[in-house]
This record gives C-alpha cells, structure tokens and sequence, in this order.
C-alpha cells in the first residue's frame, strides 16, 4: 500500500491533490487502460483523506474519460484518447452526437450479452469468434477499412448468447453500429487509421479471451471497457470540434 503525503495547506484542495496524483499514475502507466483502481477504503487510507474526496476525484476522472465505474465492480481505466488530430467536417458532427447514443445503447446490450456469451457458448460458436477475430486481424494488417469484419466480430459474440431475440435486435442495427461506418475520424491518414484499428484489436482480443475461459463477469467488463473506449474516443472529437459542448444533434 502506498502511502501518499497530501499537503494540507489550503491553496489546493484535497480533491485536486488526489486527482493529480491519479491522473499521474496513468500518464506514467502506473496503473494502465483495464486496470482497476484501489477501492475507496484502499485511496482514503494511502491518501489520508475522507470518502468525500476520493469520490469528488473519482468523479473527476470519470467526466474527464480516464476511467469507467461499474457498479458493484469499482472503477476501471480508459484507453488514453487517440493521439491523432481527427479530420471531422462539421456536417458530420451531428452523426458523432447520433452515434454517441447508439454507443450508450450498445453498452447495455452488448456487455451483457458478452456474459452470457462466456456462460453459454459452445465449441463451434467459440471457434466463430475466433474466426471473425483472426479476419479482423488479417484485414488490420492490409490496412482494409471495411467495417464488416468488425460487426461480424460482435455479431458472433451475441450469437452466443444462444438468444434469438438479442440475435434479431442486433442484426436490424446492423453494421451502422460500428462508429466509422457513420464518421471517417482519419480521412486520408492511413497510418493513423491502422494505429487506431490495432488499438481497438487489442480489446477485441481481451474480450475472446475471457469468453474462452468462460469468466461472465471479465467478458462483461472488457466488452464494457472497449465500448466505453469507443464512445469516449468519439465524445473528445465532438467537444474539441465544438468548443467543448456537445451540439444538439439529431437522429442521422
């Protein structure tokens, strides 16, 4: 347990000495994207401060996007925002804002269905996931920028839930789901195309991984994780693009 000396002076609060604290510790790496913080007893003990502060810092890292809470599970980080400076025009902003709220739909859904998934899945649907991954992973390398494979990818995942009307619900959304099916955040920057395709690889594979080992609750954290990255990702790029206000939008 580390134990942190806060200055008591009062020409910084407690809560923005936390915050800066954590904050760090995810720049360094100290604690990176999936990674779940120390609980609050952990934070109020190494900090020496009252749960009021840890959670007003908690709050803080949550409105910012450097972690996710889920309930009864505690907080976990984000992937850092994309380091590229996304080519958004402005009549497509207002698909950024439709498609955040799909975002929070597929959040519900799909990481429940992942669950189930893990619970449920057989060895041939198992092997559909991981066909669909292995697709994607070989279009990555050919720097394709269909967004089939991807919703595939999902598709298979929900499949195995072995319940036709998640099945249905998810085939009529259809491919639309996937944001850059809606909103081209790289225009003609390949390479950053790639860097943010292998990004979203590598949370696709935590996702098979603990629906392969059949753990409920790890599968619905990643596929909780992955989309929370995604929506946080798309939530920066609309309020850079709008002096930090998200615009009102309407359905695309």
């Amino acid at each position: 347990m580390r134990n942190v000396s806060i200055d008591k002076r009062p020409r910084d609060s407690l809560t923005a000495q936390v915050l800066r604290d954590l904050s760090a510790r995810i720049e360094r790496g100290d604690l990176g994207p999936g990674d779940k913080l120390p609980t609050e007893r952990e934070l109020m003990v190494e900090y020496r401060v009252s749960r009021t502060v840890v959670r007003e810092a908690i709050s803080s890292l949550r409105s910012s996007g450097r972690i996710d809470t889920q309930q009864g599970r505690g907080a976990f980080v984000l992937s850092p925002p994309f380091a590229i400076s996304y080519a958004v025009d402005a009549s497509d902003l207002t698909k950024v804002g439709d498609v955040l709220q799909i975002m929070d739909l597929r959040i519900g859904l799909e990481s429940e269905a992942a669950a189930l998934a893990a619970q449920r899945h057989t060895a041939a649907q198992l092997g559909d996931i991981r066909a669909a991954l292995d697709k994607l992973e070989v279009g990555i390398k050919a720097a394709e920028t269909s967004v089939t494979p991807d919703f595939q990818f999902h598709l298979e995942i929900i499949r195995a839930t072995g319940n036709p009307y998640y099945v249905d619900f998810f085939t009529k959304l259809g491919p639309s789901l996937i944001p850059r099916a809606r909103v081209d955040l790289f225009r003609n920057d390949r390479q950053a195309r790639v860097r943010y395709l292998e990004l979203i690889q590598l949370e696709h594979a935590q996702m098979y991984q603990a629906i392969a080992r059949r753990d409920a609750e790890a599968a619905r954290a990643a596929v909780r994780l992955h989309l929370a990255n995604s929506r946080e990702r798309l939530r920066a790029t609309l309020e850079g693009n709008t002096g930090g206000r998200p615009r009102a939008h309407h359905p695309a």
